[in-house]
């Protein structure tokens, strides 16, 4: 209607919006809504966090392939959760108990309402809350594909992934018709879906991807161990969010759960630091960001149920045994380079199990709406421990299974081979899949001499290598201010069997035989 008059459909829409807001406010409060937005937030810097993990932890040639496939897996999966993961993990009206439907299809009437989850906050929080738990999950995944593959079909793979092996596992736990929910799992944050999801299946997808060559697998060492501890703080960071989130509500068991998350990272990273110095008399920094990170890992599952003594064991254990765990992949003798399984499933599985001893009904109720849950062994609820069990068995062999029918699949399509050849694993994902480099000005030319000399025959081979210092390539230009300056023209054309200046310093980067590549004339 000209002029800006009201229509019937601008009454409908202000009438429905008007009614959404009463809705919103009426029913819920505004400060557990603006808690659970800011926890997706927290959440949300813990892929960042996975990236720099990871290239930390991964050699300088392929550091920073494992940051893009990190941040493109976030994008796949928010795409994915928004057009039908969010349906199929969440729907209510789902009776099956293995997977959701598809009735909030694009998010169809997903506005105001309570949350299948809780009635804390209206679903539109809830949805986007876990959507952030379902792009953690897949970054995780990712580092499955370290220093050997391919990052196009590994972002397909993870579409697939989140709608065939996430989705049903977060809809058993979490589910309104769950199966997993109606038997009384405890699993507050995850530790199925999440930890045992991605840590077992990054074990199916490295042994689909095979071993890296043995030269690689030889006297491999983290390229930046300060990036590694960089990214463990912003994984630290997140995870507050991520378990205090899951309280749904600005309240005590938000803050318990908070409280469990910093004492299980605390005594996990202490007691996988003190392993690793009974070995190598060293303090290993990457030691400690292991177990902080297996600590926060086994306090997804259990942190919004136990007392905080308790989360001194669970850290402490989780700590050893995911040590321990590290040498799993050597006796079966899958290149789990990132130790997916270790960190992620193992210190899933701990949680999950030591859940069923220390769960209390008082911590549980702390949040007001849980309050006939009941406990574990603490309260003398003896079959808590074989449902975990029965639990963390299911997710662990359809997580594997699946995964790995799942990576096969996708590499037996023409085009998407999920392993890389031969001679791009020895130059490095970042030059064969990304063509830019973590490390630009070392990553350039591994070796000065690499690449075309600028002579054509040995006669100025002797200038050539006369005033390298060690002291790197500033943008193409060789940095020479250290030692003796340039060679002058006069020296560029001394005779070549004319003896080299006694004074003269050879850079470590050069290659020992001083070999000049030939001419491309």
């Amino acid at each position: 209607m000209p002029g800006g008059g009201l229509t019937i459909s601008n009454i409908g829409s202000v009438v429905g919006a008007s009614l959404l807001n009463r809705r919103d406010g009426a029913a819920f409060d505004r400060g557990d809504i603006a808690f659970v937005i800011l926890s997706g937030g927290m959440v949300f810097l813990m892929v960042p966090g996975l990236a720099f993990l990871y290239s930390g932890l991964a050699r300088r040639k392929s550091a920073l392939s494992l940051v893009w496939v990190c941040f493109a897996s976030n994008a796949v999966v928010i795409f994915q959760w928004f057009f039908w993961g969010y349906s199929l993990a969440f729907s209510p009206t789902a009776k099956n108990g293995f997977i959701g439907n598809l009735t909030h299809f694009g998010l169809i009437d997903v506005f105001g309402n309570p949350s299948p989850g809780t009635p804390l906050v209206p679903e539109l929080v809830f949805s986007f809350f876990q959507m952030e738990f379902a792009c953690v999950t897949a970054a995780i995944l990712m580092g499955g594909i370290a220093e050997r593959g391919r990052v196009l079909p590994a972002v397909v793979l993870i579409f697939l992934w989140t709608t065939i092996v996430y989705c049903p596992l977060a809809y058993w736990v979490w589910g309104t018709n769950g199966w997993a929910m109606k038997w009384g799992v405890l699993d507050f944050a995850g530790g199925g879906p999440v930890e045992i999801g991605s840590g077992v299946s990054g074990l199916a997808f490295s042994w689909v991807l095979g071993r890296r060559s043995e030269k690689e697998l030889l006297n491999f060492r983290p390229h930046n161990v300060s990036i590694v501890g960089l990214g463990t703080s912003l994984l630290w960071f997140g995870w507050l969010g991520f378990n205090g989130g899951s309280a749904f509500g600005a309240n005590l068991r938000a803050a318990i759960a908070i409280w469990n998350t910093m004492i299980a990272a605390a005594f996990g990273g202490a007691i996988w630091c003190l392993l690793d110095f009974r070995i190598e008399r060293r303090w290993t920094m990457v030691g400690f960001c292991s177990g902080t990170i297996a600590g926060l890992v086994a306090a997804t599952p259990s942190s919004g149920f136990v007392y905080p003594w308790a989360s001194v064991i669970i850290g402490a254990l989780a700590g050893a045994i995911c040590n321990w765990a590290t040498k799993v992949k050597f006796l079966i003798r899958v290149d789990d380079a990132l130790d997916l399984f270790a960190e992620h499933a193992v210190g899933g599985i701990v949680g999950l199990i030591l859940t069923a001893f220390f769960a209390t009904p008082t911590v549980i109720s702390l949040d007001g709406v849980n309050l006939s849950t009941p406990g574990g062994w603490v309260n003398h609820n003896w079959k808590q421990l074989y449902i975990q069990f029965a639990y963390v068995c299911a997710t662990c062999a359809y997580s594997f299974v699946v995964t790995a029918i799942l990576a096969k699949a996708v590499d037996s399509i023409p085009g998407l081979r999920l392993r890389n050849t031969p001679e791009a694993e020895k130059r490095g994902m970042d030059e064969i899949e990304i063509g830019e480099f973590a490390s630009d000005y070392i990553e350039i030319r591994r070796d000065f001499t690499d690449g075309a000399a600028p002579f054509d025959s040995t006669d100025g081979k002797g200038a050539f290598f006369y005033p390298h210092v060690a002291a790197g390539d500033r943008h193409g230009r060789t940095e020479v201010s250290f030692g003796d300056p340039r060679p002058t023209e006069d020296q560029h054309h001394q005779p070549s069997d004319q003896p080299e200046p006694s004074h003269h310093i050879e850079s470590v980067s050069e290659k020992t035989d001083n070999t000049v590549a030939p001419s491309s004339q």
